[in-house]
């Protein structure tokens, strides 16, 4: 399911996706680059390690994939493709 909006707010840090269920969906920047899907930090996490994200950055591209966006974060990060499905069970 795809959202049929999708919103950034660089002053906010907040990306915003309406889906087609009627709910509103407002992630913060510095999350999603905590929960970012690449093989990379996605294996940090599974040593248990926290990834140490600025609290200041944010996301300042966004490149629809199809299945997801690649979202490029003001440290310079942008490997990961967030899926949908993924981004929809993210929490607020």
């Amino acid at each position: 399911m795809n959202p049929l909006a999708i919103g950034n707010s660089r002053s906010k840090r907040q990306l915003r996706l309406d889906w087609p269920d009627g709910r509103e969906q407002l992630l913060d920047h510095a999350e999603l680059r905590r929960q970012c899907p690449c093989s990379q930090c996605r294996a940090f996490r599974l040593r248990g390690m926290a990834p140490m994200v600025d609290v200041r950055v944010q996301v300042i591209e966004l490149h629809s994939q199809g299945y997801g966006l690649q979202l490029v974060f003001s440290d310079g990060h942008e490997r990961g493709i967030y899926p949908w499905a993924y981004l929809a069970e993210l929490t607020e």
